[in-house]
């Protein structure tokens, strides 16, 4: 079996290292996996990607054209919002490596045109890493779900029209995708829900298969070791927080950490507390916390992002909408306990008080209180530390979800008859 798997790039982003995960996985039990990229950063051959300078200069340059009908909305809020209208020249790329069956990712950034989909003639799998497949352009929709219907109005866009940006996107994949060989994936629960309950998707077959973190890679490591390395206190506790562009994600919820850890501070816990945050670099005026702060920056390689969790007692992650964070998966598979709110794919993760916290969603009060619960109480940290590598190891690893895609896979091809071109 053949099987190419698209995503904008190979392991750069959270999607991204979960395709590249995936990649290595169905390796390791056999199946001949590619990718196909618009960005690589790594070393593998089997991952393609423009490769001369004009190449990349023109995919960056697509990105900003792509976005260019977005200037004519004043109330944009700025968030990511994907039009994919470009022409792309992939198909030849495609055709150059032959796949038997193709698996789309996370294909923002002008990377594959909508009407793309329908010239493929091949059986299609998608992953969805977010909600931008089954809506009009946003990758988060927030409290809007006018994608059930066909969206139009978008708060994102600060739309009032019914036939807006939002409108026209939807409308195309609704018409070039009509008769697409396709089977949707989603990581989480949430995202199965959400995509049965779209106007574009209700009628297709939605699987639930979870990503997978490398549990060789991100495994505990003894913290006073992680904490020496990294030049963290050893006689602190350290509450960690971190994501790609971490600080400036409103979507990952660094305005309602900052709440929750003042309330901390002002109830006893100032002194032994100390905050890590990774992904992003102090600032000229850095937010008070109430405790002392170390920004460690971007962390991008395994073995760094392993020694950060486990050199922390726990990772909060208070997300507004999420899919099923990698940051969470890395974290449990080091052992460090995590408090979310319950939302999103959280709860697939995270067993409440078994290996961490999940807080009533936006309720400061409640994360505040998981943080102190999860710390409090060295007995119960240990046990609940146990118990969140155990869960990784029993859901989590690569070997589990190649299999499991292994098998949709030579289903959907048992039965697949190529269209007459």
């Amino acid at each position: 079996m053949k099987v190419l798997l698209l995503n904008t790039s190979d392991i750069t982003g959270g999607a991204a290292r979960a395709a590249y995960r995936l990649h290595q996985g169905l390796q390791s039990i056999g199946i001949d996996s590619r990718m196909l990229v618009q960005y690589k950063s790594s070393n593998d051959n089997a991952v393609s990607a423009p490769t001369t300078r004009l190449e990349q200069s023109i995919a960056r340059t697509r990105i900003a054209v792509d976005a260019l009908p977005l200037k004519f909305y004043r109330q944009f809020e700025n968030s990511t919002f994907s039009l994919k209208w470009l022409p792309d020249g992939i198909i030849p790329k495609i055709a150059q490596l032959a796949p038997e069956i193709i698996n789309l990712h996370w294909t923002g950034e002008a990377f594959i045109q909508i009407e793309t989909l329908a010239k493929l003639n091949r059986p299609l799998v998608w992953t969805l890493h977010d909600m931008w497949s089954f809506t009009g352009g946003c990758h988060y929709s927030g409290d809007c779900d006018r994608y059930t219907v066909s969206c139009g109005e978008c708060p994102q866009l600060g739309s009032t029209r019914n036939w807006d940006l939002s409108r026209w996107v939807w409308q195309r994949k609704l018409k070039a995708w009509k008769n697409l060989n396709l089977t949707v994936v989603t990581p989480s629960s949430w995202l199965a829900k959400s995509a049965s309950s779209s106007s574009l998707f209700q009628a297709r077959r939605v699987e639930l298969i979870p990503n997978s973190i490398d549990t060789q890679k991100y495994k505990p490591i003894k913290g006073q070791v992680a904490r020496e390395l990294l030049n963290l206190p050893q006689d602190k506790q350290l509450v960690l927080f971190g994501s790609l562009k971490a600080t400036s994600n409103k979507r990952k919820g660094f305005h309602l950490l900052q709440s929750a850890l003042q309330d901390l501070s002002k109830s006893g816990w100032q002194h032994g507390l100390e905050l890590v945050i990774f992904g992003a670099s102090e600032p000229e005026n850095p937010p008070d916390f109430g405790f002392k702060t170390h920004y460690l920056g971007t962390l991008s390689d395994d073995l760094s992002l392993a020694l950060v969790y486990s050199a922390a007692d726990v990772f909060v992650l208070p997300s507004i909408q999420e899919n099923l964070a990698n940051t969470v998966l890395e974290a449990i598979a080091c052992g460090t306990p995590c408090v979310t709110f319950n939302i999103g794919g959280m709860s697939d993760m995270i067993e409440h008080q078994q290996n961490g916290y999940l807080a009533q969603p936006y309720k400061i009060e409640d994360l505040a209180q998981g943080i102190a619960w999860v710390l409090e109480n060295q007995e119960r940290h240990q046990k609940l530390s146990a118990r969140a590598r155990a869960k990784a190891e029993q859901e989590f690893t690569k070997e589990i979800q190649a299999h499991r895609y292994s098998s949709l896979f030579t289903e959907i091809l048992a039965s697949y008859v190529p269209r007459k071109q």
